[in-house]
């Protein structure tokens, strides 16, 4: 699917193959004339955000790629759009719109009030989490000068969660993985330290565990060290 996008944005021919965000998604500039810029949509990039349901006068909020010295503001994106969210709500609040999305309940998991999300390409601020959906607020300029004054309830909008919380989060779930039983017994037959870890739903603890074979002063007083609780030999 190809994408034709009339602007105003300052582009020539010379710069056909950059990456320009469109709603949030970085898509390559494949042609320029007459102020129309061509971007192709792959199956991936319909299947995850709200251009499956583009049509003709759609506005899209557009951003050229940063070039280096130019000062960064907001927070680091990729244009690597994660899924997308449904408008629930929105409120005017003096000058201000109190915007309230619902997203699925996968992606819950990696958002953190105050930190940073995009949503169609704009950098904005998470104010609060709640059981199935998350709050921005959206200030008069940042209103006017972008799609989201075109949007109405049950819209759906492009999300990019901030990669710094993704990292983080693929991180610790590779920390939490198990070792098999295999492996752990043959840790035991080198005369290694392992540490067996309790049902979390019940006391949720671990237990540094090596062969009694295997005892001496410097594994005794390891454990002595980091452990707690008692020792116990079997």
């Amino acid at each position: 699917l190809n994408l034709f996008i009339k602007s105003l944005l300052k582009i020539s021919k010379k710069q056909i193959g950059i990456s320009v965000s469109c709603d949030g998604v970085c898509l390559t500039l494949i042609s320029f004339k007459n102020k129309i810029s061509e971007f192709y949509l792959s199956n991936e990039t319909i299947r995850k955000s709200k251009f499956k349901n583009v049509k003709i006068g759609d506005e899209i909020n557009l951003e050229l790629p940063l070039k280096k010295g130019q000062n960064i503001s907001g927070h680091i994106c990729q244009g690597h759009v994660d899924t997308v969210a449904k408008i629930q709500k929105i409120k005017n609040i003096d000058k201000s719109f109190l915007f309230n999305f619902k997203i699925e309940r996968k992606f819950m998991k990696y958002l953190v009030e105050k930190a940073s999300i995009l949503i169609n390409g704009i950098s904005l601020t998470i104010s609060k989490i709640n059981k199935n959906t998350f709050e921005t607020w959206i200030i008069p300029h940042t209103f006017k000068s972008t799609n989201l004054s075109r949007l109405k309830k049950n819209d759906l909008v492009n999300i990019e969660i901030d990669i710094l919380s993704k990292y983080i989060k693929n991180f610790l779930n590779e920390k939490k993985k198990f070792n098999t039983i295999e492996s752990i017994i043959q840790t035991a037959k080198k005369g290694g330290m392992y540490i067996l870890v309790d049902d979390e739903n019940r006391e949720n603890e671990g237990d540094l565990v090596f062969c009694s074979s295997d005892v001496n002063p410097q594994k005794i007083n390891f454990m002595a060290k980091h452990g707690r609780g008692l020792i116990c030999l079997s």
